[in-house]
């Protein structure tokens, strides 16, 4: 079972994965993936590079290449890839795993997540409400609102982290057998 993670900036992704880690799941971040390229780059890690980066090399190689540099990165037959932005990616993956693969979107209304972002302060976060309305829309464009309206599961996170957090959990124990 590969479960593809989707869902908008700021929606709860991260706690997902924290979850599922503690659980023994192994986690792929395809967005790690393109900090290191970024950072081999010699480019400092900030919104607008990341983005450049990401969306530069889709142009130039296809909308699927973080898959494709993602795809080494599993090692093992239960795997949940964070970073999901187009359907190309979701074909690679079911073209070249033989797992099920099951889209799950994590749900959050656009103020929470950007309250989320404010907070936690990543390197490559948007700073301002203007950066990231401006993210919102590179990331819809690359295809990420086509791939959560297509999602297997949706899980919604508007709530407190205790209770989310229960959400991911049962969630993951209910797929556990799949």
């Amino acid at each position: 079972m590969i479960i593809l993670l989707v869902g908008m900036p700021g929606a709860g992704k991260e706690e997902f994965i924290k979850k599922a880690k503690e659980m023994g799941i192994q986690v792929v971040s395809m967005g790690d993936v393109v900090r290191e390229y970024t950072e081999s780059l010699g480019l400092e890690l900030n919104d607008k590079n990341v983005g450049q980066i990401a969306n530069e090399e889709r142009k130039k190689h296809g909308m699927d290449i973080w898959a494709k540099r993602t795809l080494d990165k599993i090692k093992s037959e239960k795997c949940i890839i964070d970073g999901i932005r187009n359907k190309e990616e979701i074909d690679f993956f079911k073209q070249n795993l033989k797992n099920r693969i099951i889209v799950t979107a994590i749900l959050s209304s656009e103020q929470v997540r950007f309250e989320r972002i404010m907070k936690r302060k990543r390197k490559d976060d948007a700073r301002t409400w203007e950066e990231f309305v401006e993210r919102e829309r590179r990331e819809l464009s690359w295809g990420l609102g086509n791939v959560i309206a297509l999602a297997d599961h949706f899980i919604i996170n508007e709530s407190d982290l205790e209770e989310f957090r229960k959400k991911v959990e049962d969630f993951l124990n209910g797929i556990k057998d799949c």
